[in-house]
C-alpha cells in the first residue's frame, strides 16, 4: 500500500509541476488574463456554441463563478454571446488570436521537453494523458 501511496504523490507532484509550466507560459504571454479565464476562452474555442453551464459543469465551478469569467472575456473582446435564445458562446477574431498566439509558446515549451523523447514514448505519453482525462 506504501507503494502505491508513493507513486500517487509523485504523479500529484508531476502534475502540479506541469501545470505551473503551463500556466507560466500563459501568464507570461498574457499577464492580465488569468489562467482561469484563459481555460475558459481555450474551451470555448475547441467547442464553439457551448453555453456557460456547460463551462461551469467541465470545471466543477459555480454558475456565477463562470458568469464573471465570460463577462470579463467579452468585456475584453475576446468571447462574444449569440443573440439567440442559448446563449452560446464564441471566441473572437481577437480572441483567436491571443489563443493561437499562446498555443504557439506552449506547443514550442512541450517540443523542447520531448525532443528527446522517440515518437513511441510520445505515442504513450500522449495516451496516458488522454486516458487520465477522461476518467479511465
Amino acid at each position: 500500500m506504501a507503494a502505491q501511496e508513493d507513486v500517487t504523490q509523485q504523479i500529484l507532484h508531476e502534475l502540479t509541476l506541469y501545470g505551473r509550466r503551463v500556466r507560466a507560459v500563459v501568464e507570461r504571454a498574457h499577464p492580465d488574463l488569468s489562467f482561469v479565464a484563459y481555460s475558459m476562452l481555450s474551451h470555448v474555442y475547441d467547442e464553439d456554441g457551448c453555453r456557460a453551464v456547460d463551462l461551469a459543469r467541465v470545471y466543477g465551478l459555480d454558475k456565477s463563478t463562470v458568469s464573471r469569467q465570460i463577462g470579463a472575456l467579452v468585456r475584453r473582446g475576446l468571447v462574444q454571446r449569440d443573440d439567440g435564445g442559448v446563449q452560446a458562446l464564441h471566441v473572437t477574431p481577437a480572441g483567436a488570436r491571443l489563443l493561437e498566439g499562446a498555443r504557439d509558446q506552449q506547443r514550442a515549451m512541450l517540443a523542447r521537453r520531448l525532443e528527446r523523447w522517440t515518437d513511441a514514448e510520445r505515442r504513450t505519453f500522449a495516451e496516458l494523458l488522454r486516458r487520465y482525462n477522461v476518467g479511465e
